[in-house]
């Protein structure tokens, strides 16, 4: 079952990276040809939604994104983090050089306006000023300050470098947690670490059944004008952190909150602000 089940998933996935890519080739032609540029926000999120359905993914949304401009902070699984995030929100992402190099998946992220940093060089600071422009653009940005992977079990600590994006621009943050569960348990499948490779992980995730995926948007936090970043850091790493511990413990399971099917979204709490938050070392990505 476990074959079948891979033969259809990947000749589905391979049908759909085709269109996107004939699709994203479109938009560029008649934006030369018009000389106007195309929003592919929602060509975007209507590709990632897409992408979930072709890997499986069984998405379960809790909470809703601002519909104002802000800048998403989450942690950071898998590459599939971001067709599921990208299917639930406008969102333009930050991602690790060497994923525009991949075949296709670079070529089409960075059509889809990815921004990519590369360590060290100071390129951290440039990305930043980049973010900074694109939210005052009124264009959503999101981040993964923990700036790697990890195994989905706990939160690793927050780099404060790109969050002074969010006050340098005046735009709230709003803390997004994801955990991926197989079983009722953490998934041992979607944690993209160590040396492992794009087309091999690709292959173990459409080989097994759905994996359950739950998104939980937190409310969003007011910057403050010069708030110290190792409390930013701080304060947004315990927001992501409670909310894997209250997915992990089950709090999310059986609630109709899942937007991708009921279309319902709870309202927003108050903004609170940041100043309250715990204090750590600054750290920076780059």
């Amino acid at each position: 079952m476990s074959w079948l089940r891979l033969c259809v998933r990947i000749t589905t996935f391979m049908v759909f990276l085709a269109a996107t890519t004939m699709l994203a080739a479109g938009l560029r032609i008649t934006e030369a040809v018009t000389r106007k540029a195309i929003d592919r926000t929602p060509w975007a999120r209507f590709c990632f939604r897409w992408a979930c359905r072709c890997l499986g993914l069984d998405i379960h949304q809790h909470g809703s994104p601002s519909d104002d401009t802000v800048l998403f902070v989450s942690n950071h699984i898998s590459w599939s983090d971001i067709p599921i995030l990208g299917s639930l929100a406008p969102i333009r992402f930050l991602s690790k050089a060497e994923v525009g190099q991949w075949p296709a998946i670079g070529w089409l992220a960075r059509q889809a306006g990815t921004l990519f940093i590369r360590r060290g060089g100071g390129q951290a600071r440039r990305v930043r000023n980049q973010i900074v422009e694109n939210l005052q653009a009124g264009e959503n940005v999101l981040v993964y300050p923990e700036g790697t992977t990890s195994a989905g079990l706990t939160v690793l600590p927050f780099h404060g470098l790109l969050l002074k994006a969010a006050p340098e621009s005046r735009t709230p943050v709003q803390p997004v947690t994801i955990a991926y569960r197989r079983n009722g348990r953490p998934d041992y499948l979607a944690p993209f670490i160590g040396d492992d490779e794009f087309h091999c992980h690709l292959l173990r995730m459409l080989r097994e059944p759905s994996a359950r995926v739950d998104v939980v948007f937190h409310a969003p936090v007011s910057a403050s004008d010069q708030p110290p970043t190792g409390e930013i850091a701080a304060r947004l790493r315990e927001i992501v952190l409670d909310g894997l511990a209250r997915i992990y413990s089950g709090e999310y399971d059986g609630r109709a909150s899942d937007l991708l099917r009921t279309g319902d979204a709870p309202g927003l709490p108050r903004l609170p602000s940041l100043r309250g938050g715990q204090r750590s070392p600054d750290q920076s990505t780059g």
